[in-house]
């Protein structure tokens, strides 16, 4: 990992609140705006400003969620000039407003963004497996597939799958509309030992490094491996306000993975019916786990 890109985001992540130009951030990296951009797009999958401006609103989401401070207090708090190009920013990053976040965050309701197609009336799936680390527990995983490389509002398609510690898992991403998504995954999972709901471990990955997309091409099913990993210093934050993720004590396992030819996908979606994408657990919990 470049030394010279951990230097720049660890001075977006102290210096959110200024106002910082790609400039400023170049310099903090000992380079020049333009080698800089590039450089950072290749590292991080997104370009300078748009990982400043993830920072600033996932320094804003735990604000919402632990503090009492008013949103514009959070605004000017996360280095926005006024309350309306905050709210702006958040809602179509998160995609849900800044009040509606704060309620769900406390139970009080308010429910997660859906996933948004698109207009497009042609779409496919991605199906693969899902695999951890080494030295975890089970765990809950929310994958999706997105137009750029930060985990934000709108997901094209998404699901939540279990995976246990010692096997991959299977997933499947219905009605994927056609053309070049990046497919992201957090997951949030189990430590090991006498207790391992003790200990809880943030994972991130997806398929392929942070510039990989995959195609998706209409009536078929386009195979994907998805790994998970610690986070690392240049990951952008996540954004999207993403379901519980809580980890399974057991986890039972899939009898198969989708099949990856034309002709299975047809049937998949035949059997599947119209309507957008459901929520479907590619390894279900028993009931009472």
């Amino acid at each position: 990992m470049d030394a010279a890109m951990e230097r720049a985001v660890a001075c977006m992540r102290e210096r959110f609140r200024d106002p910082l130009t790609v400039t400023d951030i170049a310099h903090s990296a000992s380079l020049g705006h333009f080698p800089f951009s590039r450089l950072f797009r290749e590292e991080t999958g997104v370009s300078p400003g748009r990982f400043l401006a993830a920072v600033r609103i996932h320094e804003a989401k735990k604000l919402i969620e632990n503090t009492s401070m008013s949103f514009a207090e959070i605004s000017g708090e996360v280095g926005y000039d006024s309350l309306n190009a905050f709210t702006h920013s958040f809602t179509a990053a998160v995609g849900l407003s800044p009040g509606r976040f704060r309620r769900l965050c406390r139970a009080q309701g308010g429910g997660l963004p859906a996933p948004d197609p698109g207009p497009s009336p042609r779409s496919g799936s991605v199906a693969g497996t899902v695999r951890l680390p080494p030295g975890h527990g089970n765990a809950r995983v929310f994958l999706g597939a997105f137009a750029t490389a930060v985990v934000q509002y709108p997901a094209v398609a998404q699901a939540v799958v279990d995976v246990p510690s010692d096997r991959p898992s299977c997933y499947l991403l219905r009605d994927v509309p056609e053309g070049r998504w990046h497919l992201l995954a957090v997951a949030v999972a189990a430590g090991t030992g006498h207790d391992p709901h003790a200990v809880r471990t943030g994972l991130v990955g997806g398929h392929g490094t942070a510039t990989t997309t995959v195609t998706v091409t209409a009536d078929a099913v386009t195979s994907a491996a998805v790994r998970l990993r610690r986070p690392g210093p240049v990951d952008p934050p996540v954004l999207l306000a993403l379901p519980e993720l809580e980890p399974p004590v057991t986890v039972v396992p899939h009898p198969g993975c989708a099949a990856t030819t034309p002709a299975a996908a047809a049937l998949e979606r035949e059997r599947a019916g119209a309507g957008r994408l459901r929520l479907v657990p590619a390894a279900p919990v028993p009931p009472g786990a």
